[in-house]
């Protein structure tokens, strides 16, 4: 645990240094759980969200985008069951007077047994070496059966609790594992007591008339009020889905790991409409279509899992989430949730509207199901960022540090250096920046030997450095250098838009889903 906290901290630092996430109002010493992306990080933010939006809207004939107003009719939030039910269970720690996450201490308890897993499996490798099934060993090995057999009592138990609100079980759960408070090691727990996570505000030009409002806590509201208006306008026939990018807002009892929780936050979702009784089908595509998207990038099929929900939401009959594993550990990054009628049936009951589909074929209208994915995409942004950093030892004895990002969501996809800032080499640089930023994001890199400059660029992510040298005043060639494999050769500069290309093209990439 402790290499983990270690990797985490250079991970937060890398961060900064490079130009990535700062803290938020920093000279008024922050604002808790609110980051601010520099220059580097709203690049990478902008190509995940591209790299979304490319193969969940772009590449399906049947999918949409809108984009919502973050003000919605306080009503809205009645109907979706926000106001009465968008609680998380609190719980405080009478000696530290620290306030955590119920479910989250509990969560993290069970995260624990996953650790002791995997250093069985890890002892275990090593034992057996070659001759080592990882499938076979987990599915036989009778301490880590007892872990898992453990680990999924204690979810289902504190599901079922939280489910009949049930707080006084949570809390004797967390009594009889014996969790302590992370700041303090006390043991001595208040009461569980629900909180509600809406941010409230007003709207109007005087306190007396104004209209109470809420901050959205989701983006998926705006989808299902604008169901209607987006179907009859598009002309679309079920099944049809609508994706959105953009901000929710969410007063959390404790924000923590950096970006991974926090108030502000931005989602990538998109709301599946389907005739009922095909709900099953669907949430298997979707489950497996989304698996496909995060694996298309590269970062390890053994960093992700599947975690089906224990506890539903009353809407809900089937609920999973893609989880991935953190330097603090498996968590959730992706849900795919198989939310019934509800919203629209709540929506019509509020609103007094029929939001309702003609099925043609059917010859009568419904209310459509629907099969939700949702993604955090600053959680998507530490995922990719927290994976990708790595310290490698190189031959010579030296070590460099690398942030080895999919090149196709690189936030600069090359960077020119001129060998020395004299000879007419920096023209040369210049005029291949000129030439290749009408395709990509590119750097002019002159101060420094290469070498240190070569290192800066493979700290900041940056998957090609082409080196401009004497020889290119007379051949019109460059080198050009790999990120990772650090492999460098020398090509003609007509060569080097192609050669980026190759590498850093969506369609590359979403060809492996």
């Amino acid at each position: 645990m402790a290499k983990n906290d270690d990797q985490f901290k250079k991970v937060i630092s890398h961060a900064k240094e490079y130009g990535y996430v700062f803290q938020s109002s920093e000279i008024y010493d922050g604002l808790s759980a609110v980051y601010d992306y520099a220059q580097n990080g709203v690049e990478l933010k902008k190509n995940i969200r591209d790299y979304w939006w490319k193969a969940m809207v772009q590449m399906n004939e049947n999918i949409v985008g809108i984009d919502a107003a973050i003000f919605m009719h306080p009503t809205t939030w009645k109907a979706s069951g926000h106001v009465d039910a968008f609680n998380d269970p609190l719980i405080d720690n009478k000696d530290s007077k620290k306030r955590y996450r119920a479910d989250v201490l509990i969560e993290d308890y069970v995260g624990k047994l996953d650790t002791k897993i995997e250093k069985e499996v890890a002892k275990a490798a090593k034992r057996f070496g070659d001759a080592f099934d990882k499938a076979q060993f987990l599915a036989t090995n009778p301490r880590v059966l007892q872990y898992k057999e453990k680990g999924a009592a204690i979810l289902k138990r504190m599901g079922q609790s939280l489910e009949k609100e049930d707080l006084a079980d949570v809390k004797a759960l967390i009594e009889e594992l014996g969790i302590a408070c992370p700041e303090s090691g006390s043991k001595n727990w208040t009461d569980v007591k629900q909180f509600n996570l809406m941010f409230g505000t007003k709207l109007g030009a005087s306190a007396d008339s104004a209209m109470d409002l809420y901050l959205r806590p989701e983006t998926a509201q705006g989808i299902f009020v604008n169901f209607l208006n987006v179907q009859k306008t598009g002309r679309l026939k079920i099944p049809f889905g609508i994706a959105q990018t953009g901000k929710a807002f969410r007063n959390e009892i404790v924000a923590r790991q950096f970006i991974f929780r926090m108030r502000e936050f931005e989602q990538m979702e998109m709301q599946f409409f389907i005739k009922p009784g095909t709900q099953q089908e669907w949430y298997e595509h979707w489950k497996e279509a989304r698996m496909k998207w995060h694996l298309s990038l590269g970062m390890g099929e053994d960093n992700y899992r599947f975690h089906d929900h224990e506890k539903l939401a009353h809407y809900a009959d089937a609920a999973a989430d893609i989880e991935f594993r953190f330097p603090f550990g498996f968590k959730e990054l992706e849900g795919i949730h198989s939310r019934t009628d509800f919203d629209l049936s709540q929506h019509e009951e509020f609103s007094g509207k029929k939001l309702q589909y003609f099925d043609h074929e059917e010859n009568k209208s419904y209310v459509p199901y629907v099969l939700e994915t949702s993604i955090g995409l600053d959680r998507m942004f530490l995922a990719v960022f927290s994976n990708s950093l790595k310290e490698e030892e190189l031959e010579n004895g030296t070590t460099r540090v690398v942030l080895k990002l999919p090149a196709v969501l690189a936030p600069t996809k090359a960077a020119v250096l001129p060998l020395v800032k004299k000879d007419g080499l920096p023209e040369v640089a210049r005029k291949i920046v000129d030439d290749l930023k009408w395709d990509f994001n590119v750097a002019y890199d002159e101060k420094d030997a290469v070498g240190r400059r070569y290192r800066r660029q493979d700290a900041a992510g940056t998957p090609f450095c082409i080196t401009v040298d004497h020889d290119t005043l007379e051949d019109n060639s460059v080198t050009i250098r790999h990120r990772d494999t650090m492999e460098q050769k020398r090509v003609k500069i007509e060569e080097l838009r192609a050669i980026i290309k190759q590498e850093v093209d969506m369609r590359s990439w979403l060809m492996k889903m």
